[in-house]
């Protein structure tokens, strides 16, 4: 048994029936082993959910790494350049919502484990853009980060109820404005 192909069955599970559904039966069943030989490895439901969102954080760290990286994008690009992965998310039947958001929902003690993973992987998002923000050096990266975060989020809980492509448009043209609006102000067009 392959854990990582575990993983990837127990994501695909919980991006269709929700952290509160989902079973370790299911996931099982998913991934097409035994329950018992998936109960060697993690003993319960929330065991299989926690190692899932952490190998999911990983893989989006890993995402994001390469992105800034990459010198074939403008930073205005690396900004924008989750909507088209949620878009190539939903071309190929994948609908990720927000499970970080429905995992600290569904796990609101912050001192819970899973909680706290859900938490990094928020404040990791928020990060990585403000760096693109202060290297455009718009006016006020923090709050404009706050402000672009807040509509990924948005599109992404959205996306864990209609899963809708045009949600995703809809909200990659409201990040744009909010990134052309701070530019403008950054140059004084505003004042």
């Amino acid at each position: 048994m392959q854990r990582e192909d575990v993983l990837e069955h127990a994501l695909h599970v919980l991006e269709r029936v929700g952290i509160a559904s989902t079973t370790l039966e299911m996931v099982a069943n998913e991934a097409d082993y035994p329950v018992k030989e998936i109960r060697q490895f993690w003993p319960d439901t929330e065991a299989v959910l926690y190692d899932a969102l952490r190998y999911l954080s990983q893989q989006i760290d890993v995402w994001r790494r390469q992105l800034i990286l990459d010198d074939e994008l403008s930073l205005e690009q690396k900004l924008l350049k989750r909507y088209q992965a949620l878009t190539e998310c939903v071309n190929n039947q994948r609908y990720p919502g927000c499970l970080f958001i429905a995992a600290c929902t569904f796990y609101p003690d912050a001192a819970h484990p899973i909680h706290q993973l859900a938490d990094q992987q928020k404040k990791a998002a928020w990060e990585f853009t403000h760096e693109l923000l202060t290297q455009l050096e718009v006016d006020d990266p923090a709050m404009v980060a706050h402000q672009m975060e807040l509509v990924l989020e948005g599109c992404l809980s959205r996306l864990l109820v209609k899963r809708s492509q045009a949600d995703i448009e809809t909200a990659r043209r409201l990040a744009e404005d909010i990134l052309r609006f701070a530019q403008c102000r950054q140059g004084g067009a505003l004042t």
